[in-house]
């Protein structure tokens, strides 16, 4: 055992990485980037802040980065992290930064012609799906390298990419079309669509099976859901008990939707009425049994990976079983820090381990999962 322990540190250091040792403990970090409420410094200033989860989301450190160290530094689009290459990834409205997770170094940035947007990572770290900026197409990087492979044309106002659980599928939401558009992750290119829905596609996701779709839409407090096999529109599930109201930012009451881990709740939120939604999603179509205030207006959520946790855009952090707000993010000079781009990581010792998703998809893979 010696001998085989002796081995892989070797290559583990050849390729400059440290070894991990089974006694070494985990750690959770979330890392949280800003400017991730529009380009508001207000809400945690610019740079990648990073939290730990198990001693109450404490503060841990700001990494800055090329783009915080703007002078004014541009919104942040989106994040995504491979676990099984050590890197994440953000970006603002021009460019997509590669950062490595065990130096926190930037190791490169492009800046495609189009923009940039909320993007999406492949499981096994190859492929970064990037949607221009609410333009005609998507990009396809090399993720090692930032190469571009591909370029996908929808002409949907390209927004949104969410990844299959087991990185098949791109599902690629854009603002000018009621289509969700569905990407092969081998060849790189759109092989069907689903919908319509009944208005433009805001934030999404999806079960681990990639059976279901759950959609906010343009003008609806609430979402509807989509059969990815069938490629048609299942439900409209509307909020009762809340009036629409008037929003600040995005446009549309619902801007923010995530599947509990284990899929048995949809948790939806409420702009205007600065709330979050609780849908039982155990039951078709699903239905609507809690609601709990947050501090701001919310314009997203999503879970940690053991899904005992919900984090709204907001900056709180809410106990799902409990519905109770156990911590408040806030940086080092005490600042509320609010985010719509935030990814789980987990370390042992400087060796990333797993990664979450910003989107807060499904992670069932068994049939009955799904009502």
């Amino acid at each position: 055992m010696r001998i085989q322990w002796l081995v892989l540190a070797l290559l583990a250091w050849l390729i400059g990485i440290s070894p991990v040792r089974a006694e070494e403990p985990l750690r959770r970090l979330l890392y949280v980037v800003t400017p991730g409420i529009r380009n508001y410094l207000e809400f945690g200033g610019a740079g990648i802040l990073v939290f730990d989860i198990d001693d109450g989301h404490r503060f841990v450190r700001r990494i800055e980065t090329p783009a915080s160290r703007e002078q004014a530094p541009d919104n942040i689009k989106g994040v995504c992290a491979s676990a099984a290459t050590g890197r994440l990834y953000f970006t603002t409205r021009s460019k997509l930064y590669c950062l490595d997770l065990r130096n926190d170094r930037i190791l490169w940035e492009r800046a495609p012609a189009e923009g940039t947007d909320r993007m999406s990572i492949t499981p096994d770290g190859r492929f970064v799906y990037v949607p221009s900026l609410e333009k005609e197409v998507w990009n396809v990087f090399d993720a090692a390298s930032g190469d571009r492979l591909a370029q996908l044309e929808t002409n949907s106002g390209a927004h949104n990419t969410v990844v299959s659980r087991d990185g098949r599928w791109m599902y690629l939401g854009g603002l000018k079309s009621p289509f969700l558009f569905i990407a092969d992750t081998r060849t790189h290119a759109v092989v069907r669509q689903a919908g319509p829905l009944s208005a433009a596609i805001r934030p999404l996701t999806v079960n681990g099976r990639s059976t279901r779709a759950y959609v906010c839409v343009n003008d609806l407090l609430g979402f509807e859901v989509l059969d990815l096999e069938r490629g048609t529109r299942l439900y409209r599930v509307m909020v009762e008990g809340f009036e629409r109201g008037v929003v600040k930012r995005h446009g549309c009451p619902s801007h923010g939707i995530g599947l509990t881990p284990d899929e048995r709740e949809v948790w939806v939120v409420d702009a205007a009425n600065q709330r979050l939604h609780i849908f039982d999603n155990t039951v078709a179509p699903p239905r609507q049994r809690h609601s709990l205030p947050v501090r701001e207006q919310p314009g997203w959520i999503t879970f940690s990976l053991d899904g005992g946790l919900a984090y709204p855009s907001t900056g709180e952090v809410i106990d799902v079983a409990t519905r109770e707000t156990v911590a408040r993010l806030t940086d080092e000079r005490g600042r509320e820090v609010h985010s719509e781009k935030m990814i789980e990581i987990h370390f042992r010792g400087d060796l990333p381990v797993a990664a979450g998703d910003q989107f807060g998809v499904g992670r069932v893979t068994t049939p009955a999962a799904n009502p």
